[in-house]
């Protein structure tokens, strides 16, 4: 499929309005045609008008056929074979087996939503019949079920130009959860982005949905974006980024006359908590899983895990030496953009040069342009208790260790913590009273908590929690992956009183047909 570096608004493909941009090979820093452009004003209006006209129609459908549509994107995003990958590789410098695999967690994804939709569990029914003797006061007959927000913006993310982006977790809530979808792509993987939508167009033009339950825009210009999250019709965001960029989605949206919900997953540096016994007997284990962790992708994971905390002693200075012995031997790795490498390389100087801070280990020396030499630096706790600037996220492959004298600093750093998306507690059998006691604090600071295990694997399914409290996310009462995602755009109806042939179907008394 060849590309043609267009918008995608509704069913017609047109080129953008804007200014002209172009994808780049980070691993070969050149740039790659063809060009795109960013989308006008009034185009990113109409992508907006044709989702509220499509609104409407699209969350009236069978759950059968919206599933069927989700199922359908799956199959046509399978289709484009290799193209799909040799572009997405291309763009991003990420090896291909990794690529390989995410395309096959977005199925994964859509698959899983298309069986939220068929189950219907979603809409959340509730009914409580009328009970028109009760004392002092009759109860009416009240009936609930949840409904679809409106049309949501979603926004593509950098480190996932397809599990994150076009069709992957935020489209698929938003689509299974009955809200028309206007995507901004990422500007650093535009081909990927339109490959995947022309699948996701493809599909609606086969099921026959309204054409605006789908548009792509392109847009290298924050204006895009902003434009985007500013329009009345716009019920809703979805973002993953950094925390700079959701905080100012965030603001945008509070200033509108409707604010609208912004679901923005952003900051996290993921603490690994090596408890005493775990440590003893372990760390070198231990160590060696961390590093495989740290520089899986460059690091360019939400869930890297950037911070360890132990207390001070023998042990963790053999676990020291283990990751110092594990570290040398890998190689620097392509980061996504030179952007992203100029803000790794900046934001890893700073936190080296902050007070009582060192060096303790390194990778590889780059040998190409954009590569990132993983590091792993380590501070006392005291240092870093009075330093909150060092608790912040470095994207990409750097970390930190953080040496605690005893239990209760240990207890103090934590409770210093911002909120995480996860954290992980490495503990034995003999730890458990240790772990008892830090339970409390970690359930308050985390979305997902693990035991023995590093956290770059987010299992799609019903049970995970890809969250948590500010600034790991901007709403911690929600998950951006697994089925719990689609709640995040929908909303409570009561319907009381209602004559049997005018409730949802969902509703009615059994064997009640409309008239």
């Amino acid at each position: 499929m060849e590309l043609t570096g267009n918008l995608i608004i509704g069913s017609e493909m047109q080129q953008g309005g804007g200014t002209r941009f172009h994808a780049a090979d980070p691993a070969g820093d050149r740039p790659l045609a063809p060009d795109f452009y960013d989308a006008a004003p009034a185009q990113i209006d109409r992508a907006c008008q044709l989702a509220e006209q499509a609104f409407d129609v699209y969350r009236a459908l069978p759950l059968t056929l919206r599933a069927d549509f989700l199922t359908r994107i799956g199959d046509n995003i399978q289709a484009l074979g290799d193209a799909l990958i040799a572009r997405a590789v291309q763009e991003t410098g990420l090896p291909r087996g990794r690529i390989e695999g995410e395309r096959a967690r977005t199925l994964g994804q859509l698959a899983l939503f298309a069986e939220v939709v068929r189950r219907g569990e979603f809409l959340q029914v509730i009914i409580e019949q009328a009970l028109p003797a009760r004392k002092p006061l009759p109860r009416p007959d009240l009936r609930q079920r949840h409904i679809a927000l409106g049309p949501v913006a979603v926004f593509g993310a950098s480190n996932f130009p397809l599990a994150f982006s076009v069709a992957g977790g935020d489209s698929a809530s938003a689509l299974a959860a009955g809200c028309p979808i206007v995507v901004k792509a990422h500007p650093a993987h535009p081909g990927t982005s339109e490959l995947v939508g022309r699948a996701i167009q493809q599909a609606a033009e086969q099921l026959r949905l309204p054409p605006g339950v789908f548009s792509l825009l392109h847009g290298a210009e924050h204006s895009v974006g902003e434009r985007l999250v500013a329009h009345p019709l716009i019920q809703a965001v979805g973002f993953t980024g950094s925390r700079a960029g959701g905080l100012a989605l965030v603001a945008q949206a509070r200033q509108r006359a409707v604010p609208i919900p912004v679901y923005a997953e952003m900051s996290s540096v993921n603490p690994q908590i090596l408890l005493p016994a775990a440590l003893a007997h372990r760390g070198a284990a231990i160590a060696g899983g961390y590093v495989e962790s740290l520089t899986l992708g460059a690091g360019q994971f939400c869930t890297c895990p950037g911070l360890v905390l132990a207390i001070d002693g023998e042990p963790l200075r053999h676990f020291c030496r283990q990751v110092t012995l594990a570290l040398r031997e890998k190689p620097a790795a392509t980061m996504l953009t030179g952007a992203i490498w100029r803000a790794w390389r900046e934001n890893t100087a700073a936190l080296g040069a902050a007070g009582g801070v060192g060096r303790l280990a390194a990778g590889q020396p780059a040998r190409a342009p954009n590569q990132a030499q993983a590091a792993v630096l380590v501070t006392d706790a005291g240092d870093f208790l009075a330093q909150p600037s060092l608790s912040q996220e470095v994207f990409g492959p750097t970390s930190l260790v953080v040496r605690c004298r005893d239990n209760r600093q240990l207890l103090a750093v934590v409770q210093a913590l911002e909120g995480q998306l996860t954290v992980s507690l490495h503990l034995d059998d003999a730890d458990h009273d240790d772990a008892r006691a830090l339970l409390p604090t970690l359930e308050r600071r985390a979305g997902r908590l693990l035991v023995n295990g590093f956290p770059t694997g987010v299992d799609v399914g019903y049970a995970m929690v890809h969250g948590g409290p500010f600034p790991a996310t901007s709403d911690a009462r929600t998950t951006s992956v697994g089925a719990g995602a689609i709640s995040r755009f929908l909303r409570p109806v009561c319907y009381q009183d209602f004559p049997a042939a005018l409730l949802p179907p969902e509703l009615r008394p059994h064997g009640a047909a409309p008239v």
